[in-house]
């Protein structure tokens, strides 16, 4: 997270909208790519099917 210094200085720089509209883009695309690495390790699991009947795929925390 910001310290606080640098949280003033974005709110008081002129081009406030274009620096947070950048970041959040980015963090965005993070989350996305997140999610797809998720969806890639399931198909993957569930392709390998190493877990059989034994256990579910929904029980584990692909984070």
């Amino acid at each position: 997270m910001d310290t606080l210094d640098e949280l003033l200085e974005l709110l008081e720089s002129p081009d406030t909208r274009k620096k947070t509209s950048s970041k959040g883009k980015k963090r965005k695309w993070r989350e996305i790519e997140a999610l797809k690495d998720k969806q890639r390790l399931r198909k993957e699991l569930q392709e390998l099917d190493i877990f059989a009947d034994s256990v579910d795929l929904d029980e584990f925390d692909f984070n």
